[in-house]
């Protein structure tokens, strides 16, 4: 946001140098120059909220709509059958990215990929994407796939193998649009259905039993 403040600000005070006469160019540019921050602020805002944390429950790790929640076969690290929730993340979404659960990290993976539109069933897959893998104090293992979008080229995490992380903490940020997949026990209680909105850190998305 400094970057994009400086820059915008070069950009005005040049105009209004070379044009020092000038009516609307410098004024549109102006009113074009805080439209922009402001998409700029939105976009990179971390909001403050307060949040519940249970052992049990599993939150939603980002602010979105429920685009998927099926039964499927997770190939990379469980090799079997898990239920998926798909939270899609529009660019005027809040994009950091919380951890769902309290617990361990035993599994993160960064994959290099491509970069289909998030809502593509094969993104899961083929997109650039990292995969974390968090163990709760019961020993149920959730994982979850930050994944990057036809626009968002930028995933950050920070997480590694064996930290131990809170519930509700950050753990990465996702520029732009993308997809956020989470991988939950087959006998675990969902609590949204498809086309709720959810808030990062708030929403709880599934029970485990």
């Amino acid at each position: 946001m400094a970057i994009a403040a400086i820059i915008l600000i070069l950009i005005n005070l040049g105009i209004h140098m070379l044009l020092p006469d000038g009516y609307w160019i410098p004024r549109i540019t102006l009113i074009a120059s805080i439209f922009i921050f402001f998409l700029i602020v939105q976009f990179f805002r971390v909001p403050s909220r307060v949040v519940n944390k249970s052992e049990t429950q599993i939150i939603a790790p980002c602010d979105g709509k429920v685009v998927v929640i099926e039964e499927v076969v997770e190939t990379e690290y469980f090799k079997g059958p898990r239920r998926q929730i798909s939270i899609f993340m529009s660019p005027i979404n809040v994009h950091v990215n919380w951890n769902p659960v309290s617990g361990v990290i035993q599994y993160f993976k960064y994959h290099p990929g491509l970069y289909l539109v998030a809502w593509h069933p094969k993104s899961s897959t083929e997109n650039e994407r990292t995969t974390v893998v968090t163990r709760t104090a019961s020993g149920v293992d959730i994982l979850f796939r930050q994944i990057a979008g036809a626009a968002a080229r930028r995933i950050r995490w920070y997480v590694k193998e064996g930290d131990k992380v809170e519930q509700s903490t950050e753990m990465g940020f996702i520029k732009f649009g993308s997809r956020v997949d989470i991988y939950v026990p087959l006998d675990a209680e969902i609590k949204v259905n498809l086309q709720d909105k959810t808030v990062g850190s708030v929403t709880v998305l599934a029970e485990l039993k």
